[in-house]
């Protein structure tokens, strides 16, 4: 038995072999025959010494070499493959995978990357659009843009985006008819349960608290996507406490109005990720700093703003 490894297409023959407990199977993956295959796994048990399958009738299965050998080989390969996915990725400064929130792809992304494009045409763009915290490796992610608290990622390259607040925001008709937050109480409430996993909530019973009014929060259609209850209220069909980053273009550009310039700033906001290490790569950092200008764009929206911190709200 000898200390070397033995040739690499013999353990990805193995590997192959012990995920499908098949030869054909395994064969069929890796376009080679079965009796190449076979072959390849008789090597490795040559170089091994000892028999790493039982051959049975139309079946195999590992032996106590092969149960002891097939994970570390499966890790292997898995390390393998990611690390000549990355070196893949820091040589294509072409393509920029970008993972966001449905809401924040669908209200921020979309309707501005045209800009980005048009400046920067040599930058392929991607979007997933997923509430899953995709693996940067694996997913082969390049940014992120992910809502939450302030927080170190192990490994990640983080840049706070502009502080989020929440207020009530409507069509400007129907500003008419509500002039007061008091007579929100007869206005049908649209509630975004999307963030519900804030502490303290930044929702109607905190904004009427802020405002000093006891007013029932309680009815009025819920999403628990925030895109869908910012069209819920583009739609007229009732107001909704929006986020800054997902009402203020309706805002700037006058399809949505705020009566009422009291706001609650909440705890958390977005944040720009990528590995460390990565953030000054050519498109990543031209992704970024398109980014900081659309939000700089938009920072008069807020300058009429009495933005109250949650946490000085009184709990009820």
């Amino acid at each position: 038995m000898s200390d070397r490894l033995p040739p690499l297409t013999a353990l990805r023959a193995f590997e192959a072999a012990a995920r499908h407990m098949s030869f054909a199977k395994a064969a069929e993956e890796l376009h080679v025959t079965p009796a190449a295959l076979s072959f390849q796994i008789k090597s490795l048990e040559d170089h091994l010494g000892t028999p790493v399958f039982r051959r049975l009738n139309r079946a195999v299965e590992l032996t106590e070499a092969g149960r002891a050998l097939a994970p570390g080989v499966a890790d292997g390969f898995q390390t393998l493959n990611s690390a000549w996915r990355s070196a893949q990725r820091m040589a294509n400064e072409t393509t920029l995978m970008v993972t966001a929130g449905p809401a924040f792809t669908a209200k921020w992304l979309a309707p501005r990357f045209f800009e980005f494009v048009r400046a920067h045409p040599d930058i392929d763009l991607r979007f997933s659009a997923t509430l899953h915290n995709l693996d940067f490796g694996r997913d082969e992610v390049d940014v992120a843009i992910r809502f939450g608290h302030d927080k170190q990622d192990p490994g990640l390259w983080s840049l706070p985006l502009e502080q989020e607040w929440v207020m009530p925001v409507m069509l400007p008709e129907m500003a008419e008819r509500f002039p007061t937050p008091a007579s929100l109480r007869d206005a049908t409430l649209i509630h975004d349960d999307s963030i519900n996993f804030l502490n303290p909530k930044g929702d109607w019973a905190t904004w009427f608290r802020l405002m000093d009014l006891d007013i029932d929060a309680t009815h009025g259609p819920r999403f628990t996507g925030a895109d869908h209850a910012v069209d819920a209220a583009l739609a007229g069909a009732g107001v909704v406490l929006g986020r800054r980053a997902l009402v203020v273009k309706d805002l700037k550009e006058g399809r949505l109005v705020a009566p009422f310039p009291q706001a609650i700033g909440l705890q958390a906001r977005f944040r720009f990720l990528c590995r460390e290490g990565e953030e000054n790569r050519p498109h990543i950092a031209a992704f970024r700093q398109w980014i900081l200008d659309e939000v700089a764009k938009l920072a008069s929206v807020t300058q009429a703003l009495t933005i109250t911190p949650i946490e000085d709200i009184p709990l009820p």
